[in-house]
């Protein structure tokens, strides 16, 4: 009976192991609603007051990992991000070009994920806040947050139905933040449509330069789990995964990449990037 027990409780935990996995990548699927662009727009929304947020709030500490100021934030500031995000909600995105669409929905995400975690702070990881209810929630990205050209939409709408599926760029998983030290850096700045490639690419090797990023167990790779969950996006398997980091790494660690035996590991720390 207790052998039986036992194993129940194994298969148990392993389901929820694998169902975390899961909800962590959902697959990207297109919302056709948002796949519409105006390439004769000029127009772009104002991002000055997430970069005024930023410039206060974010802050880069002595091992290379950005963090967020959560408790330093007055509730002046507070107002005044919900009234960024109001004023992005009102936006029609559809009738703007790619490109200024592309830092919309990613500068939209990243202040959302902000106001999620002040709103619920303090907390010591994202995946305590759980806004909907079920067997195997994690987070806050399956709430519906903002209303947007007509249609509500989640942390998970925004990533995996509109960003991953409409420009198909491994580099997104580079500037999207989900408020945890083993993520790719929440940007220093909005995004803006002027330099956006060049960003995204600083992005991509920043985080590559990094251990969180990748780091080495010769003769094997240990890589972040992101390139687990969205290895479709990385190149579908171990060996797609390592010549994408090359493509982003600089001559020395593209060196070491060449002569690896393939990925050991993958890991993440889900602990709050919080500056205090």
């Amino acid at each position: 009976m207790r052998k039986y027990l036992i194993a129940v409780l194994l298969a148990f935990a392993l389901a929820g192991c694998a169902s975390f996995e899961r909800a962590l990548a959902p697959a990207a699927e297109l919302d056709a609603h948002f796949d519409r662009s105006d390439e004769t727009s000029t127009r772009a929304p104002d991002h000055g007051p997430w970069a005024a947020l930023l410039e206060r709030h974010r802050r880069m500490g002595a091992d290379r990992i950005a963090r967020f100021d959560y408790a330093g934030v007055r509730p002046a500031e507070r107002a005044a991000l919900g009234a960024y995000i109001d004023a992005l909600a009102a936006e029609d995105p559809r009738r703007l070009s790619r490109d200024v669409q592309f830092a919309y929905w990613v500068n939209l995400y990243n202040a959302l994920t902000v106001r999620v975690v002040l709103d619920r702070y303090p907390v010591a990881s994202i995946l305590d806040i759980r806004l909907t209810s079920g067997l195997f929630v994690y987070g806050p990205w399956r709430a519906k947050l903002v209303e947007v050209a007509g249609v509500a939409l989640s942390l998970d709408d925004i990533e995996h139905r509109i960003l991953r599926p409409i420009w198909r760029d491994p580099r997104i998983h580079y500037v999207v933040n989900c408020a945890s030290l083993g993520c790719p850096d929440l940007p220093a700045a909005p995004l803006e449509a002027d330099g956006l490639d060049a960003a995204l690419d600083a992005a991509a090797r920043a985080y590559v330069a990094h251990p969180r990023g990748l780091a080495f167990e010769e003769p094997h790779a240990i890589v972040s789990k992101i390139y687990l969950w969205f290895r479709e996006d990385f190149g579908a398997d171990a060996a797609g995964v390592i010549a994408h980091l090359a493509r982003h790494a600089d001559a020395p660690t593209q060196a070491r990449l060449a002569a690896v035996r393939g990925i050991a590991d993958y890991r993440y720390d889900w602990a709050l990037n919080d500056a205090r």
